[in-house]
């Protein structure tokens, strides 16, 4: 099923089941289907709180993250809309602080559904839909959106006039639909860009930052990029400067060296723009409290991590590029120290399996290869022998838990290891549920 999209709530599952058979089964890009399908609902996004538009390959959605935490620590609501989701589908859409409930989420997909069956909608565009009707129709100050897939042509780029955009990281990923080198999927991220509202990036490479300039000048948007619009100063604390002042805060909660860059776009964002008054101490407030799950999860006690020896630390990341094996390995690494590393991937066959190794190459003492359930997945026979091309001790597991206890089996109980669980964020839902950790 499309995104692994299951509910409880037989109400939802029904409606999902129904998506599922009237949606073409597959991405695909274009705002022709979704500009339609808005139509006949009364073009509910016309109707939002002011927009936050939110692009990149990696950190976007920990920059909503942060958005939504700065947000709310000022005394203001805001509706969020975000995916792929982990455990619950309802994830996808909080409306005002809180995820939308079964009832109302069932109801929403059912007027889309009968609003649209003949236009051939995807499974994404549907879902944007209903999240906007969603918003539409529930009072909030704000509206943080995620792009799905790329931006130009992405569902979420019916916004016509957002407050701010912002690209988080850019690297290689979806080059089928985006393009084969950074400035084409550069190019396709800063279709964001809208008249009048300012284009907030992180620093890149002077060929990409060309790229992104002149997409944002075709559509009459200015960019303020980290290191000329902005700057970020990351030690024992975060110090963020821009022509309008400094403001420092603490270390994020959320772990990873990326993680201060993310949350500096997301303070740059809201200082880019004129209409959410945001005062310093709400940002010092959301390097403490955002929170987004399965990236660098540190997993709470549950039957995963009950599987390791007392001690061990069992970490969850859904990153599935080489971009973010980067900052991810990087973390782990200083992380773990002196203890032994074990690493449980699955990924899906789209998926560079060697970008995603080699930066763990180095240090990691053994991977487990597992399959990434109801998706098409890598065989995991396929991930040992690119682990094994790169020196790393591999075998494949039957399942998460397996590979859990295949690695307690060799472990040192008296030096307990660090395990990471990566390569899909469809993998990082099923770790979540099996853990019993609910997202909330």
């Amino acid at each position: 099923m499309a995104d692994n999209a299951r509910s409880s709530s037989p109400e939802v599952q029904a409606q999902l089941d129904r998506l599922w058979a009237l949606s073409p089964g597959a991405d695909i890009l274009g705002l022709e289907r979704i500009t339609a399908l808005l139509d006949r609902l009364g073009n509910p996004h016309r109707l939002l709180p002011p927009v936050l538009h939110v692009a990149g390959t990696n950190g976007k959605g920990s920059t909503c993250a942060f958005l939504r935490a700065a947000i709310e620590a000022a005394g203001l609501t805001a509706h969020v809309y975000t995916s792929p989701h982990l455990v619950r589908f309802n994830e996808r859409i909080r409306l005002a602080g809180r995820l939308i409930d079964d009832a109302m989420l069932a109801a929403l997909l059912e007027e889309v559904l009968s609003a649209g069956s003949d236009i051939g909608a995807s499974f994404f565009e549907v879902t944007t839909a209903a999240a906007f009707l969603a918003f539409a129709r529930t009072p909030a100050d704000a509206c943080i959106i995620e792009v799905g897939l790329g931006g130009r042509l992405d569902a979420t780029n019916v916004i016509a006039a957002p407050i701010v955009t912002g690209i988080a990281q850019l690297g290689l990923d979806h080059q089928s639909f985006l393009g084969d080198t950074i400035e084409q999927i550069a190019g396709e991220k800063a279709g964001i860009a809208k008249p009048g509202a300012m284009l907030v990036t992180m620093r890149y490479p002077p060929s990409v930052a060309q790229r992104v300039g002149s997409v944002a000048k075709s559509a009459k948007a200015s960019v303020s990029a980290l290191g000329t619009g902005w700057q970020l100063g990351v030690g024992d604390s975060v110090r963020y400067e821009d022509e309008n002042g400094v403001i420092e805060t603490g270390l994020p909660r959320l772990f990873g060296p990326h993680q201060p860059e993310n949350l500096g776009l997301a303070i740059a964002m809201l200082r880019h723009q004129n209409v959410l008054r945001i005062p310093p101490a709400a940002y010092r407030a959301a390097a403490e409290w955002a929170e987004w799950p399965a990236r660098m999860q540190r997993l709470s006690p549950g039957p995963l991590l009950a599987r390791l020896p007392a001690g061990s630390e069992l970490w969850l990341d859904g990153g599935h590029n080489a971009a973010a094996a980067i900052s991810v390995s990087t973390g782990l690494e200083n992380r773990a120290g002196k203890r032994p590393v074990h690493l449980v991937l699955g990924m899906l066959v789209n998926k560079d399996a060697r970008g995603l190794l080699l930066p763990f190459a180095s240090y990691a003492r053994s991977l487990q290869a597992v399959p990434v359930p109801d998706h098409a997945h890598h065989a995991p026979d396929a991930l040992v022998a690119a682990a094994e091309k790169l020196g790393l001790q591999a075998s494949t597991a039957a399942d998460i838990s397996a590979a859990l206890d295949a690695i307690a089996a060799r472990a040192d109980p008296a030096n307990p290891p660090v395990v990471l669980i990566l390569g899909s964020l469809y993998l990082a839902g099923g770790v979540l549920a099996a853990n019993g950790q609910r997202l909330s």
